[in-house]
């Protein structure tokens, strides 16, 4: 098996830095999980290369192309016929073939009447209007957008040819940013080069094509940004906005003025222009030039430059990919990002190892967020040295993450606040295994641990918790250290089903977390039996990527435990199980479960542990136990109790309201980071 150089530093650097704790988790959890930590910090390939654009070539004759026709189209595609039918044709079939799960209707504009209208009007499905009185391009597009029935209008230029997904990321982006009121797609070359995606302009009115001849897999393509303007071959702008606004302005003959103008004009309307790079479009024809110089009088002149419309730039570096589906430390960062978003920060995220796992790199693209991956960044502390000043803010996120790149960060990020976001306390979680195995290598290493997160924390400007509990520990072991709580961020569901319509247990926790392992296993021994001689019929639903082989072997129908792994959708889960469980023995920060199930409603069976800094009163919003006896009495009272449920129920999603929604997350965010003449 050959090895590349990259890998084989990679593993050697883990090998020496590590060694210890992975003897520790060879010892304590067995050879299948240090595997599975071993792959995933091995996982340093590039983001998968989308290589070139798919593209049609079809010989006459052209059968005609049939589209589905639906009553109620999400989204009407105006295309002004201008080019030879073979390039119409063209444009058809490949938005035909597109994959899209979006509905859609085609409309097609003619100025005039000749063969290639009289060809197109037999293509099922498109609906076409000749109007021959139309004056100028204006007037052509405007009648198409008033036939329009969709939501949203899509102006296509009838000499590009689409690439699968384009118009579902378009509609999702929508529907993710209200603020929005163009999104334009990414255009490509037909040999796979970046055309422009989106557009600058300049205080002297001239118009540059960003990213023009740019490999378009560099990070800095790759996400959703504002912009002053999208072409007009491939703009997406709601329906109800373009109306509102009287469409194009007549009195413009050429299609980038009209765009142009129309993008000034949505954002005095107070929308903003995106480009969405995720949406892929081909356009042919020539090379046009990446800078348009202003014409005398040019309507354009009067645009003033948009700027990026963000004031500051945030870098967040944390162990691995953001995997939200997969982990609450993931979701908690996601929605972070989010709320910084919303308070004017650009984020940069990058994994420590620069991994770029799909389709978790899409999808903070699609929301805005840039992600820097392999092999258009060598490394972080590379990329610092290139582009630390233009920084504001650096979170470095879990010990790990924040050894590997403080340097790199103190050194060149000069005009940044450096902050050290734990997620939980390391060495707090590894002291409790300690206690609980007895055990003096495990000792020993939590030790270590707090050497190395406590210096962390005197060498960032400010430490992040999760918990007024590791807050006030802290007080204590580093009383000189700036320390802020930001706890975990979750939207509010609430319940979707009272409890005579649930059965049924749930443990939710990925396996790549110790503690959650030692909990489901100590449930499946010492609790479920208990459980299962009072309800026979009781059976635990277990979710979490990865489950070891221990966890595995305790499914069965004997045992009425039922090891699902990962669930892509946990929700029908959240809505129809009795109650949730979460029997931590060790650990530290705020657990994830808990609080999604709270959202959803789910009433909770827990240790003392794992509610710890979560403001959760036994018998008001959680039941309390920590002995497996105890446990399982606190279950089947629950299970029989339906005042008690609801009672809890409604306890839970007060907690989560007041301690753990966005608007809670977004009050701790902005006074912990957000400097004070910016907020």
């Amino acid at each position: 098996m050959t090895i590349a150089r990259a890998q084989y530093t990679s593993l050697v650097e883990i090998a020496v830095r590590y060694l210890p704790r992975m003897l520790h988790v060879l010892r304590t959890e067995g050879a299948g999980v240090l595997l599975r930590k071993l792959r995933r910090r091995l996982h340093i390939r590039p983001l998968a290369p989308k290589g070139p654009p798919t593209l049609l070539t079809l010989d006459e004759p052209f059968d005609p192309i049939a589209f589905p026709h639906h009553a109620a189209p999400r989204v009407s595609v105006v295309i002004a016929i201008q080019r030879p039918l073979r390039a119409i044709h063209h444009c058809l079939a490949a938005l035909a073939g597109a994959e899209t799960r979006t509905t859609f209707e085609v409309v097609l504009v003619a100025g005039t009447i000749d063969d290639r209208t009289r060809r197109l009007a037999r293509y099922p499905g498109t609906r076409l209007i000749q109007s021959p009185s139309a004056s100028g391009p204006a007037a052509v597009l405007d009648q198409g957008a008033r036939a329009a029935r969709g939501d949203f209008i899509v102006f296509l230029s009838d000499d590009t040819q689409v690439q699968p997904g384009w118009l579902d990321v378009l509609v999702q982006s929508f529907e993710e940013t209200p603020d929005a009121g163009i999104l334009g797609s990414r255009l490509l070359y037909p040999d796979g080069r970046q055309r422009e995606a989106g557009r600058r302009i300049a205080p002297d009115g001239s118009m540059h094509r960003l990213g023009r001849l740019d490999d378009p897999d560099q990070p800095a393509h790759g996400y959703r940004r504002v912009v002053d303007a999208c072409s007009p071959a491939a703009l997406a702008i709601r329906a109800e906005l373009f109306r509102r606004l009287d469409g194009f302005d007549p009195t413009l003959v050429d299609a980038d003025e009209l765009a142009v103008d129309l993008a000034r004009r949505v954002r005095a309307d107070g929308r903003r222009v995106y480009c969405q790079p995720l949406s892929r479009v081909v356009r042919f024809g020539s090379v046009d030039p990446c800078r348009v110089e202003p014409k005398p009088g040019d309507h354009s002149a009067a645009l003033v430059q948009a700027a990026d419309e963000t004031r500051r730039r945030v870098l967040v570096v944390d162990s691995y990919m953001v995997t939200p589906d997969r982990e609450s430390g993931s979701l908690r960062m996601l929605n972070l990002f989010r709320i910084l978003q919303g308070l004017g920060y650009q984020v940069t995220f990058a994994a420590a190892n620069l991994e770029a796992p799909q389709p978790y790199v899409a999808d903070l693209q699609r929301q805005g967020f840039e992600v820097l991956y392999r092999p258009h960044v060598r490394s972080i502390a590379c990329h610092l040295a290139d582009e630390g000043a233009r920084y504001d803010l650096v979170i470095l996120s879990r010990a790990d993450a924040a050894a590997q790149v403080m340097n790199a960060a103190r050194r060149h990020c000069t005009q940044a606040r450096i902050v050290f976001d734990t997620v939980d306390l390391h060495f707090l979680r590894e002291q409790r295994l300690a206690e609980l195995l007895g055990d003096r290598g495990t000792r020993l290493l939590a030790e270590s641990r707090k050497r190395q997160e406590l210096e962390l924390m005197r060498r960032a400007d400010l430490t992040l918790v999760v918990s007024e509990a590791e807050r006030d520990l802290l007080a204590m072991e580093a009383p000189d250290v700036a320390v802020r709580v930001v706890s975990n961020i979750h939207q509010i569901f609430g319940s979707a089903n009272p409890p005579e319509a649930r059965r049924d247990l749930l443990f939710i926790g990925a396996f790549s977390h110790p503690p959650n392992r030692d909990a489901v296993l100590f449930f499946c021994d010492e609790v479920m039996p208990r459980l299962r001689a009072r309800l026979p019929d009781l059976r635990l639903k277990v979710i979490g990527s990865d489950p070891p082989a221990e966890v595995l072997a305790r499914a069965g129908d004997a045992a009425g435990v039922d090891v699902l792994g990962y669930v892509p959708d946990v929700a029908p889960f959240f809505a129809g199980c009795k109650l949730s469980v979460a029997p931590l023995r060790y650990g530290a920060g705020v657990k994830g479960k808990i609080n999604q199930s709270l959202a959803h409603g789910l009433p909770v069976v827990a240790t003392g542990t794992a509610i710890e800094g979560m403001h959760l009163v036994d018998g008001e919003s959680v039941l309390v136990a920590d002995t497996a006896e105890a446990m399982a009495g606190a279950v089947i009272r629950l299970h029989q109790d339906p005042e008690l449920w609801r009672r809890l129920s409604a306890g839970g999603l007060a907690v989560m309201e007041a301690h753990f929604s966005f608007a809670a997350a977004e009050r701790a965010v902005r006074a912990a980071l957000v400097p004070e003449s910016s907020s």
